[in-house]
């Protein structure tokens, strides 16, 4: 399965770079996403989930392996016609000429430059996963101490009201062992907490600064990664692309060719080899398969979601209408900032909660409990109705 972007040259483009880059988290996202929908209905999924970055990481530590040893090239660069070629640079001297210039040229992969792409492309990642997952949780731990307290101590004093003094004698032992792992675990998550913001912020300021030189033709290398290993990513040739095939039947037969033992032996691991590299180009199509349902189930509900949660705008209803003074009521003085009982300016404003009107709240209280009403609305009201103001106009 091929994908190609238009573009003239052996240099890819800068969206080839790009989608090449971001396969791995697509294809991340729509494996989680499929196991736990199954895992509703097979819970020993949650396993596999609990384990997530394990299990990604040991999946793409195989197609990784397989890719660069077959094509040259990653998983995801090699879906995309992409190839990985070793940097070498020859100067160039003309002896009719006094100036000099610098050639580029490219050679395949060496197999230290294989074993440390795969360390690029796997072992980093997922210490990256790990590193923002532990600060993650050590974070939200952070922010639940200072909302709610240490729930540890709390715990811990429960344990000793419930258990009495026996079991403080007996628990002692257990948590002077366990004291010295707990110290270390924790030292190593505030380790991990104050630099990982550091690490990621100068690990996405390079990414930026390099995409943003090859995206301006400054750089050949697209990532630090690359520029550390001095490997180009280039466009492969129709030719190569032909002999890809043939080149991966030539691995395996030389592959059966080291089998030694019996011949039932023999047979029995060329079948086991014949499986396991089937499987292997199954996943590789079912995987990619994989990330577009993904990518278009996801679109689907998300367009369906954002249709039906669409808020439907309507007008602002209008005011309530003001509260009707009754005739046999007190009438309002002039002067808003006056009371209407005392006819002072309002001490201790309160507003009465069934008209809205503000009085004093020594004078709205001592009226309203003789007469339970409003005194300028006449509407039947109780002392908890009354609700103080701490600002007044």
């Amino acid at each position: 399965m091929l994908f190609q972007v238009g573009g003239q040259g052996d240099r890819p483009t800068f969206f080839e770079m790009a989608a090449a880059q971001q396969l791995p988290s697509s294809l991340r996202a729509a494996l989680t996403y499929s196991l736990g929908v199954l895992a509703l209905r097979r819970p020993f999924l949650h396993k596999v989930l609990d384990y997530e970055d394990e299990f990604f990481a040991f999946l793409m530590l195989i197609l990784e392996t397989h890719s660069l040893r077959t094509t040259d090239a990653s998983f995801a660069e090699s879906l995309y016609g992409l190839r990985r070629r070793a940097v070498n640079i020859k100067v160039k001297k003309d002896n009719t000429r006094s100036d000099s210039g610098d050639r580029i040229s490219h050679s395949g992969l060496e197999k230290h430059q294989k074993v440390l792409s795969v360390a690029f492309l796997v072992v980093l990642p997922y210490f990256k996963s790990k590193m923002h997952s532990i600060y993650n949780k050590e974070r939200e731990a952070r922010l639940r101490a200072s909302l709610w307290g240490d729930g540890d101590e709390r715990y811990d004093d429960a344990d000793y009201l419930d258990g009495g003094s026996s079991s403080v004698v007996s628990t002692s032992g257990s948590d002077v062992g366990e004291s010295v792992g707990a110290i270390l675990k924790k030292k190593i998550q505030k380790v991990i907490c104050a630099c990982y913001p550091w690490l990621h912020a100068g690990n996405e300021g390079l990414s930026f600064a390099y995409q943003l030189l090859y995206l301006l033709d400054a750089t050949g290398f697209y990532s630090l990664g690359l520029h550390a290993l001095g490997i180009h990513v280039c466009r492969a040739t129709g030719q190569e692309l032909m002999d890809t095939s043939s080149k991966i039947s030539k691995i395996r037969s030389r592959e059966r060719e080291r089998l030694r033992g019996p011949p039932w032996l023999k047979a029995v691991q060329g079948a086991l080899l014949s499986c396991t590299y089937t499987v292997l180009d199954y996943a590789q199509t079912g995987l990619i398969a994989a990330v577009f349902f993904f990518k278009m189930m996801e679109w689907w509900y998300q367009s369906a979601e954002e249709r039906m949660s669409a808020p439907t705008v309507y007008p602002p209803p209008p005011p309530p209408p003001p509260p009707k003074i009754a005739k046999e009521g007190i009438p309002l003085p002039p002067d808003r900032a006056m009371c209407p009982l005392c006819s002072q300016k309002r001490a201790n404003p309160s507003v009465l909660a069934v008209s809205g009107f503000v009085f004093c709240y020594a004078c709205i209280f001592k009226y309203v409990s003789q007469y339970k009403r409003c005194p300028v609305t006449l509407l039947p009201a109780t002392v908890d109705q009354i609700r103080r103001l701490f600002h007044d106009v």
